[in-house]
Formats: C-alpha cells, sequence, structure tokens
C-alpha cells in the first residue's frame, strides 16, 4: 500500500486524508448577537469620547458666563436656570427650583437613639439605615438647621454604613457618630449649643429682648426624650435644648420601650402635638425620618399645622382640625387621600429607601417605631 504526498492513503478503495498541522486548530467560536452590539456600542463610545469632552468643556463654560451674569445683576450665584421635564407626563418643562446654598445653624439638637439594633429583623434594620440616612440629608440642607448626633451607632447598623453603604457617612458634614448611648449625645450637644459655632437664634426662635425668657438669655435648656406614650405634649421647640428621636422600627412588637428607657433614666418625655391639630384617618404612625423633618419645618415655620401638612404622607389621610388655622390665618385643609388599606404602599415605602451613592434600600415594612421620631401612635 502506497501513500500520496497529499497525507492520503487508499484503504479499500476510500480516500483517507491525513490530519495536517493547520487542521489541528480549532476554529474561534461566532459571537453572540449580544457581543456583537456590546462590542459596537463599546466601539461608538471609544469613537464620541473627544466629542463629549468638548460638550463638557462648552456646557461648563456656559454655566461660568450665567453664574457670572447673575453676579453682575445682583442675583444669586447658584441658581443655574437648567430645564427638567415635569412628572406629569405631557414633556412639559418645569423650571428648576431655586436652592439655598447656606443654611443658618441654630442652638437645637436632634439625637436619635438606635441603641435598639437587637431588637429588629434585618429588613427594620435597613429601613432604619434608610431614616437616618434621610434625617441627615434633610438636616443637611434645611433652611434652619439643627446639630445632630447619632447615639448607640454599633452592631448591625454601623456593619451596613460601613459595608453595604461603603462608609459614605464618614463624610458627612454637621452630625456626629457616636458609640455612647443618647445621654452622652446629650452632654456633648450641649457642649456644640454653647460653643461659639453654637448658632444664632432665628427663625422660629427669633423673638423681641422683652418675649426671650430666662432660659434663652442664659442658655439653659433640657432634654426631652419624644414618645407617643408621653402623657406631655410637646407645644413649642426651645434653644439650647437636646430632642431625643427613638431609632426603632419593629412594627409596633416592642411598645411602650422608649417611654420606659427614658423614665428609668429619668429623662423628660413628650409627644409631638399631631392630636391637636390633626385628624388622621389612619393611626398616627411616623418614620423617624419625618418626625425629624417635621421638627426641622417648625424651626423655618414656627407652625405645627403648617409642618404636619407639609410632613404626613398623603396616604393617612390628614386633614387640620376644625378651627385650626395657619399662620397667615386662612384656614387649611389637606386634600384626604384616604386608601382602603393604611399600610404604606409600594410606593410609599420607597419614600423612605433612601440609597446613598448609589446603595439601594429595602423597602421599610411597617414604618412603625415607638418613639414618637418613628411612631407617633396616638388615638385621634
Amino acid at each position: 500500500m502506497s501513500s500520496s504526498l497529499e497525507g492520503s492513503s487508499d484503504q479499500g478503495g476510500l480516500d483517507v486524508a491525513l490530519p495536517s498541522s493547520a487542521s489541528l486548530e480549532e476554529p474561534l467560536p461566532p459571537l453572540s448577537k449580544n457581543k456583537l452590539k456590546k462590542l459596537r456600542r463599546d466601539q461608538a463610545w471609544e469613537e464620541g469620547r473627544e466629542r463629549r469632552k468638548e460638550l463638557r468643556k462648552l456646557k461648563n463654560k456656559e454655566k461660568k458666563e450665567r453664574k457670572r451674569a447673575a453676579c453682575e445683576n445682583g442675583g444669586p450665584s447658584d441658581v443655574v436656570p437648567e430645564k427638567r421635564k415635569a412628572n406629569d407626563g405631557t414633556g412639559a418643562q418645569a423650571p428648576k427650583k431655586a436652592r439655598s446654598t447656606k443654611t443658618i445653624q441654630l442652638p437645637i439638637s436632634f439625637v436619635i437613639d438606635c441603641g435598639f439594633d437587637e431588637l429588629m429583623l434585618d429588613g427594620e434594620r435597613t429601613s432604619l439605615a434608610s431614616q437616618v440616612t434621610r434625617s441627615y440629608s434633610d438636616n443637611h440642607k434645611a433652611a434652619y438647621r439643627s446639630h445632630l448626633l447619632i447615639s448607640s451607632f454599633g452592631g448591625h447598623l454601623k456593619e451596613r454604613f460601613d459595608n453595604v453603604l461603603s462608609g459614605h457617612h464618614r463624610s458627612w458634614k454637621g452630625v456626629k457618630f457616636l458609640e455612647g448611648d443618647f445621654e452622652e449625645a446629650a452632654r456633648q450637644a450641649d457642649g456644640l449649643m454653647q460653643s461659639e459655632q453654637g448658632g444664632k437664634l432665628v427663625g422660629a426662635f427669633e423673638k423681641p429682648e422683652s418675649a426671650q425668657s430666662a432660659e434663652d438669655k442664659d442658655g439653659a435648656g433640657e432634654v426631652i426624650y419624644l414618645t407617643s406614650d408621653s402623657p406631655d405634649t410637646l407645644t413649642e421647640l426651645k434653644p439650647y435644648s437636646t430632642y431625643v428621636v427613638g431609632g426603632l422600627v419593629d412594627k409596633n412588637r416592642h411598645k411602650g420601650i422608649c417611654y420606659k428607657r427614658a423614665m428609668d433614666r429619668g429623662i423628660k418625655t413628650a409627644k409631638l402635638p399631631i392630636g391637636d391639630y390633626m385628624k388622621m384617618t389612619s393611626r398616627f404612625v411616623l418614620a423617624t425620618n419625618h418626625v425629624v423633618e417635621i421638627m426641622l419645618r417648625w424651626l423655618e415655620l414656627g407652625d405645627w399645622s403648617k409642618a404636619f401638612l407639609e410632613v404626613i404622607p398623603k396616604r393617612k389621610g390628614g386633614v387640620l382640625k376644625d378651627g385650626v388655622t395657619v399662620l397667615d390665618d386662612t384656614p387649611t385643609t389637606a386634600t384626604p387621600n384616604v386608601a382602603a388599606n393604611c399600610e404604606p404602599s409600594g410606593q410609599d415605602q420607597e419614600e423612605n429607601n433612601i440609597s446613598d451613592k448609589g446603595s439601594t434600600e429595602l423597602p421599610a415594612a411597617n414604618l412603625s417605631a415607638e418613639s414618637a421620631g418613628s411612631g407617633e401612635d396616638q388615638s385621634p
């Protein structure tokens, strides 16, 4: 039997081709459609890099020119008249709200007591982290801000901030995270308020000299733990005082725990005056950040009715009681938005699911916390 030079042999009348070196190399698998699309997108992105760079330069130049023109005309330099689409689905352009560049520090402190870590489930801790984040954000951009302290910061809550939220809280300004309890936080808050940077008596604290109390002049304040179980109702916020908000999300499993916690320490308690101003179609259950926001609104407006109407979620169907008026003496009634189920809907839950630097929080369960800060539970 003879073999041909082409690498074939005659066996049974059949020509069998011997494998060559070229045929030993396996062909590359064809690219899928998705990979081809991705390659084309990447290529188009690279090709447009220079154009995007030029557009950024042009945009920055126009922004600087607008700021320069605003300064020359005596207007605020931070307001940029950018267009944005309204949320009504019509595609109409809505003006961007002017944002204040500077907030005013007042001599008042809010403490969020996070000493309930072991009483909460994982999802509830996630909700609390969201509420703490929102509380910081609201205070940071408020027209009149308070000193904000987070006490008993540790355990699973701290792990979440350090890991899931990538430790971004370390760059927050105007807030203190303390391992100590709320009493230690209150002592530190008193030192902050008495310092040169303690704050100014403006906003709701701005009173004529004759109307100022001895406590206002002496800088003497008090520590009050906000809890719905308190027999006392808060009528106003006082300067140089510290208000403690219980950071507990528990679906109302641990009733009375914040009130007992305060009484055991000999700390004065009070509840927000929601029942004095509002009629609700559901229980007075508020998230921690809602109570912080209500107090911030009062510091600006000096009016509980306005603060409640602006902050309390519409799903609770809150309206002002008969005869209650806002500061301009015009009776105001919130439009009832009564849902068949007063538990937070998916959309309502999302308002407390704050993400910090892109980290997504899980939906809050029932944002019912024991304190007035996280669960002002009163009967109308």
